[in-house]
């Protein structure tokens, strides 16, 4: 019950219907005091340029912060100021710079046609595919951001959120020694505080010593409620509540992430993952 209501007063700040033979919420009550708040709020930092400050942005960040507007607030700071302070990653932002190019045709990340249960997007990454010698884990990162750009327009993405799903199927010590401590927390700084996304799960699958050896690198960074998003589960499973790391036991992901809408390499229902699709859109743009 608690997680309809959740539910239920996302897409009621959105003005969005819930899910058919779901009873109606409320109607709108708080969104555009909501966006004159924060608004308001960006005056307060002369120090920050704040290149977006349309309702249809700031939505964004109220919706990652389930319509709080202190909490939007510091989300929207922090990505600002995340942009500003990381020009190598931010400038020349697109999909058409040859790394980040090369990263998506190798399907990082793909998504899913389907939504989960919770009416999340699924964004898939398997590691093995990634060759170091052709582009830096930057650029990884790099097309994460950008698909998540892409997705994030979608008003249902910025309520209902993603989750996403690492495999580490024949991921080699060789290809874990090119991923740089320092990258990593980039990365989690930047997931965790700089970005207007909702994160309901992170998995990780048939994961080596070596990136278990990782993740003991990146867990002082995150922040205790990240931490509650991260789930380990194998034969000494590593509970922290939304990341999550499956080993080979492939029937614990499937608690969280339904095997229907599952590609083949993850013993799912679907077909095989077809990694050009998504780098199709991302490079070519819709049709």
């Amino acid at each position: 019950m608690q997680e309809y209501a959740e539910y239920a007063d996302l897409w009621r700040q959105a003005g969005r219907p819930p899910a058919e033979g779901e009873p109606d919420p409320d109607p709108v009550t708080g969104a555009e005091e909501a966006v004159r708040r924060l608004r308001t709020l960006t005056h307060t930092r002369p120090d920050v340029v704040y290149l977006d400050t349309s309702d249809e942005y700031l939505l964004r960040f109220l919706r990652a912060r389930k319509m709080r507007v202190s909490a939007a607030f510091e989300l929207l700071t922090g990505c600002t100021l995340y942009r500003r302070d990381n020009p190598l990653l931010f400038g020349s932002f697109n999909a058409h710079s040859p790394p980040v190019r090369a990263a998506l045709r190798d399907g990082f990340p793909g998504v899913l046609e389907q939504r989960d249960g919770r009416g999340r997007t699924v964004l898939l990454v398997f590691a093995a595919g990634w060759d170091p010698d052709r582009y830096p884990l930057t650029a990884i990162y790099r097309a994460i951001l950008l698909t998540l750009d892409r997705l994030i327009e979608d008003v249902e993405n910025q309520i209902s959120g993603f989750v996403m799903v690492v495999d580490f199927s024949q991921f080699s010590l060789r290809q874990s020694k090119s991923v740089s401590p320092k990258m990593l927390r980039l990365m989690v700084n930047g997931l965790q505080d700089c970005y207007p996304a909702r994160f309901g799960g992170v998995h990780f699958v048939s994961q080596p010593w070596y990136v278990e050896a990782m993740l003991s690198v990146i867990r002082p960074f995150l922040k205790e409620k990240v931490k509650d998003k991260i789930y380990t589960h194998g034969n000494n499973p590593l509970y922290v509540r939304q990341i999550y790391t499956h080993g080979n036991n492939l029937s614990a992901l499937y608690h969280h992430v339904s095997r229907r809408i599952l590609p083949a390499e993850l013993g799912g229902d679907g077909p095989a993952h077809d990694t050009q699709r998504w780098a199709d859109l991302m490079i070519r743009g819709p049709s």
